[in-house]
């Protein structure tokens, strides 16, 4: 399936799983792909949810407010430390990602005992996977050759129960007209 989306959609979902660590979740769910999109901010479907005031900052805020962050985040917070503004800081001298955790790489075992997962990175949720598959959908359902943002936001919206889905319907942005906006702006 991976092979059909595009340079920018693949970004968007890798860029998920960074919001997600970024985050201190344990999971990567529809609220990271949104993030993502909406870091996407040349892309005409992203366009269309930043225009309509649903930018990255505001989102985050709303994934913040209903998830919370790690345990880390939380206890410094209580002793009045600001995380993000640490991390800006810290990020406007060293770069971007200075911060992060560097990957844990497992070893490459072979056979039966072959690792399935890989170091570093967090599970898409269920909701999350329902979402890429539901992008492939309406790529065919537009008759698409391939997978766009565009078709990543109409699986998330068609999702409609994720998180990603409440934070836009939080926003007070109406599903019908997002979905119209997108598709036209799809192509």
């Amino acid at each position: 399936m991976f092979e059909r989306f595009t340079e920018e959609a693949r970004r968007v979902v890798v860029r998920a799983g960074h919001e997600s660590a970024e985050l201190r979740h344990d999971h990567v769910g529809t609220e990271h792909l949104l993030l993502a999109v909406l870091a996407e901010t040349e892309d005409p479907a992203a366009r269309v949810l930043i225009e309509a005031g649903l930018d990255r900052a505001t989102a985050r805020q709303a994934v913040r407010r209903l998830l919370g962050e790690g345990d880390d985040a939380r206890a410094l917070a209580a002793i009045g430390v600001d995380l993000d503004a640490v991390r800006e800081a810290v990020e406007s001298v060293f770069g971007a990602g200075a911060l992060n955790a560097p990957s844990k790489e497992e070893p490459r075992r072979r056979g039966w005992f072959r690792s399935e997962g890989r170091a570093g990175r967090s599970p898409f949720t269920a909701r999350g996977r329902k979402v890429l598959e539901l992008s492939l959908r309406e790529s065919l359902r537009l008759k698409s050759g391939h997978i766009a943002v565009g078709h990543l936001v109409l699986g998330l919206l068609r999702e409609g129960d994720g998180l990603g889905a409440r934070v836009v319907a939080d926003h007070g942005l109406d599903f019908a007209a997002v979905r119209r906006a997108v598709e036209a702006a799809t192509g």
